[in-house]
């Protein structure tokens, strides 16, 4: 990552804080991208910028921005989502587009918005998917089916951009972080995957260490 341009979006998350602080612990120029900016910036220096990433001209204004200051973008690490459970029998319509719109038009608009930075500097995108949208329990519907469009989104912009720009996801179970702990009280959390790992396999996929791995899903399971 040493002299590196790496673009972080959910940034002030849970997962998105610890892929931050090692991008910038790995030698890395940072750009946190978040809907809003908060005071406690874990990584000093980093670029912050508020952004509504369901809007495709103000990413395309934020990847801009960033290019401008660094002078080149080497990877974006797209982690913007949510989640919701919600049945479809007593669910409703608007849960869907939420979860459309956080979680796969954010990673299309900002994978849109890079790819011109990304191939001149042969960069890479790395997604976050899910494993539940591979075999969605119920409740799940509108959550998994926005992540497998994640899985099919990076599927086929790996095959569009092969050779100039590499694209994988990872798909995670359960994150450890405090809003899963306060949802599932009485589950086992030491056997879930700890934001600070996770953090280690997308910087890896975004690494030159991966430079033949692109259209991959890989599985962080944990020990789920």
């Amino acid at each position: 990552m040493q002299g590196k341009t790496v673009v972080v979006t959910g940034a002030f998350g849970t997962l998105g804080r610890a892929v931050a602080g090692l991008a910038a612990a790995k030698g890395a120029k940072v750009a946190m991208l978040d809907v809003a900016v908060r005071p406690d910036n874990p990584v000093r220096d980093a670029i912050a910028l508020a952004v509504d990433l369901t809007k495709l001209d103000a990413t395309t204004e934020a990847m801009r921005k960033v290019r401008e200051a660094t002078g080149r973008i080497d990877a974006v690490l797209n982690i913007a989502g949510g989640f919701v459970w919600q049945t479809v029998t007593d669910g409703d319509e608007a849960a869907w587009e939420r979860m459309f719109a956080l979680n796969l038009k954010t990673a299309y608009n900002t994978s849109r918005a890079a790819l011109p930075h990304l191939i001149e500097t042969s960069g890479a995108i790395v997604n976050v998917g899910a494993n539940a949208a591979l075999n969605a329990g119920a409740g799940m519907g509108a959550y998994a089916a926005s992540k497998a469009g994640v899985h099919r989104l990076t599927e086929s912009l790996a095959q569009e951009m092969k050779g100039r720009v590499r694209v994988n996801a990872v798909l995670p179970s359960i994150i450890d972080t405090a809003p899963n702990r306060a949802d599932m009280p009485k589950a086992d959390f030491s056997t879930w995957v700890k934001a600070e790992d996770l953090a280690k396999v997308m910087l890896f996929l975004a690494s030159d260490d991966a430079r033949d791995v692109t259209g991959v899903l890989l599985p962080v399971m944990g020990r789920v």
